[in-house]
Parts: structure tokens; sequence; C-alpha cells
């Protein structure tokens, strides 16, 4: 089955990431982050909150109604949304400025996984993969360039990640009940030279992994086996990354980003950096909770 998803809020983000569906509050989060933009809108596309931020963020999860937790260039924040406020909950490279946050998501656990960037120089191998839980920051992975595609199995026995550049995706078994890996990467997809890189990614209900590819115009629905099962064009090339919301979690939205577009790109592709968004039969999974 092939489609295309629509333009959903033409919000022209220079970097949109990181889309996050708030089940409390019925709200899409995403970000832009070079713009240090934080956004919220309805499944419909009205846009409700926008808040600037004082750093680069670009990952979220939820902590309760009320209050995030988001990943930026400093560590990992917990921000209150009506008093703007924010508190770092743990430091993540804070004395490293060539270096922000990328690309992370919420294990069923309450862990979170997140990578590191370097901020002049992507494809030079900067960054490194974390997880922290419980007080605990653990290094799972360095160095690493462009660390993107974090998401999980619905049962939290299999973490997925890229590093953008090597267009695999990988795979490997983790501990349910801390979100630790406890066995080795293995390939789980390797992208065709024609279909851009793999940049965000989620899992739905099913087990189902769908990976937004930058450069690529769409997002590739994979069974768990790796073969593709669908494929959802979007009609902007730098596709960021995919999340699923909405009241039954059956919306797929999708951030896009204006970034590395030249002249040319951005005169054919006027909604380029807008969060698109299709109706799909499988619903999502709930957003853990993040466990500070």
């Amino acid at each position: 089955m092939t489609d295309t998803a629509h333009l959903l809020i033409d919000s022209r983000c220079e970097l949109g990431e990181g889309p996050l569906w708030h089940p409390q509050r019925q709200q899409l989060f995403y970000f832009d982050i070079n713009r240090r933009t934080l956004f919220a809108a309805r499944a419909g596309g009205s846009v409700e909150g926008r808040w600037p931020l004082e750093e680069m963020a670009s990952a979220a999860a939820v902590i309760d109604e009320q209050t995030l937790m988001l990943a930026t260039e400093t560590g990992l924040k917990r921000f209150d949304l009506t008093s703007r406020m924010s508190e770092t909950i743990v430091a993540i490279e804070a004395d490293k400025p060539g270096t922000r946050s990328n690309d992370g998501r919420c294990h069923p656990s309450g862990g979170y996984w997140i990578g590191t960037i370097g901020r002049d120089s992507e494809e030079d191998p900067q960054g490194t993969l974390y997880h922290y839980r419980a007080g605990e920051l653990t290094v799972l992975k360095t160095p690493v360039a462009i660390p993107n595609a974090t998401c999980f199995s619905p049962d939290g026995a299999i973490a997925y990640w890229t590093d953008t550049p090597t267009k695999r995706i990988l795979k490997c078994p983790v501990d349910p009940a801390t979100g630790l890996p406890n066995g080795e990467w293995s390939l789980f997809v390797e992208v065709p030279e024609d279909e851009g890189y793999p940049d965000g990614a989620v899992v739905d209900s099913a087990g189902y992994l769908w990976s937004a590819r930058w450069g690529g115009h769409r997002v590739v629905r994979h069974a768990p086996d790796g073969s593709v099962d669908r494929v959802v064009h979007v009609p902007v090339s730098q596709v960021s990354c995919p999340a699923l919301g909405g009241p039954e979690l059956k919306t797929l939205f999708i951030t896009t980003a204006t970034k590395n577009l030249s002249a040319e790109q951005l005169a054919s592709e006027k909604v380029a950096g807008g969060v698109f968004a299709i109706e799909v039969d499988v619903p999502g999974q709930p957003e853990p909770v993040f466990q500070a």
C-alpha cells in the first residue's frame, strides 16, 4: 500500500524534529531545533502553544500533564509548560560546546535513550548514545556521527537505532525492566541508495517500525523481519521524524525541514519544514512516562 501524506501545519521549520503525542493533553509537541522553539498542536492542525527556548532542544518525554522532559544541548531538563521554567535533571556534555542533543525516545520502563551530535560537522563522529534512568547515566555507544531512529518494540525487549550516515538501522535486545541493552547489535534494515538516509523512527502497537527517510520524500513501514510493508510519500524531501497520535493513536504525524535545501529546492518545495499527516490502520503505542 502506498499513500501520500497531506500538509497539516505549514510551520516552515528549519529543522522540524522530535514529534511527541501527549496523551493527557491530546496535543502533538514538536521542535524547530535550529530556531530553539517548542510547539504544541491539536490533531487537526491548530497550533495551541509556542515556547521560545533558551537553548536548542531536540526531543521530549512526558512527565505529567503540565511537565515535559526536554533533551537539550546541555542535558535533560524538566520543563513546566505553564511557568516556562526549566531545571536540570542530568547534565549531558554541558562542558562540550561542540555538541548538542539529537534524537531520543522514552523506553516503556521510563528510561530515556538520547544521542548527541557534533554541531558543525555532522558527518564527523563526535557524538555519543546515552541511557538515563532513575539518576543513572550510562554510555551505550561512542563515538557516533548522527544518532537517530531510537524506538522500542511494544514489549520493551528490542531497541532500534541508527547512525544515519551508515544507512543501516540496527536492533538489539534490551531488558524490559530497565531499557538497558543485554545483547549484541545486529542489522535490521539497510536503506537503499535511492531512498535517502534513515532519520527518526517510531514503532506501532503491532511492532512495525516507521522510518523517516531524510532526503527520500517518504516514511517506510517495516515489518518486524525488516521487510517493507508500506510506503507513505511526503511532498518534501527532508523528512525527519514520525510520531503516532491523535485520539485513537492512528494519525501518523511527520516532521520535515528546510535545512540544506538549495534556493531551487525551496522554490519547488514551498511547504518544506511543515508537519504532515496521514491516517493509518494500526494504532501507535501510548507514550511512556519518563522516570527521572
